[in-house]
């Protein structure tokens, strides 16, 4: 079994890729050291710095998670900035925000950073598109998944496994273990 170090201090993002990959037969193990952030507008610079970073300093091949909410009418905010505005302002204002807006679409984009010792890092992106809600809906996942309506629910609304299947992070990681697959 293939084994790669997962750079995260999310349990949330961590349970999720371990989730993924282990049906594709790699074992992923969490570090949750952390790295400097590059700060950027763009995910992909973030992710893949974030990979160069983890891989020098372990000495492994290492993959990293850099995602965000894209929200239209605020922007594109909080984008790369989502995880400060959760820590500190939460769903309930974020919703606040939204309050008197008519245009609920966004998108979530999750891009995975992979560096092996030497070599230079990549990155594989994904997105899913759906609308901000009118209120928190759901138990499940973490972050914005309770006010992030993918179809007539919720990712708060879905279990692990059915968000795992339609999710940006699931779709960033397939785009990995297919290069994964026709190139290790």
């Amino acid at each position: 079994m293939r084994k790669i170090v997962f750079v995260t201090g999310n349990s949330g993002k961590f349970r999720e890729i371990k989730a993924i990959l282990e049906k594709r037969g790699i074992e992923v193990l969490q570090n949750t050291d952390g790295y400097p952030e590059l700060q950027e507008d763009d995910l992909e610079p973030i992710a893949a710095d974030g990979a160069r970073l983890s891989c020098e300093k372990l000495g492994l091949s290492v993959m990293v998670d850099d995602s965000g909410l894209f929200i239209d009418a605020l922007n594109g905010f909080p984008g790369p900035y989502s995880a400060f505005v959760e820590d500190h302002l939460g769903n309930p204002k974020v919703l606040k925000l939204m309050e008197d807006e008519e245009n609920r679409r966004a998108y979530f984009k999750s891009v995975i950073g992979y560096c092996e010792p030497g070599k230079e890092p990549l990155t594989f992106t994904g997105i899913v598109e759906g609308n901000i809600g009118y209120e928190e809906k759901g138990k499940g996942g973490f972050g914005y998944d309770p006010i992030f309506l993918y179809g007539d629910r919720t990712f708060g609304e879905m279990g692990d496994e059915e968000k795992n299947k339609v999710s940006h992070r699931k779709r960033a990681v397939d785009k990995f273990v297919e290069w994964i697959d026709s190139n290790l």
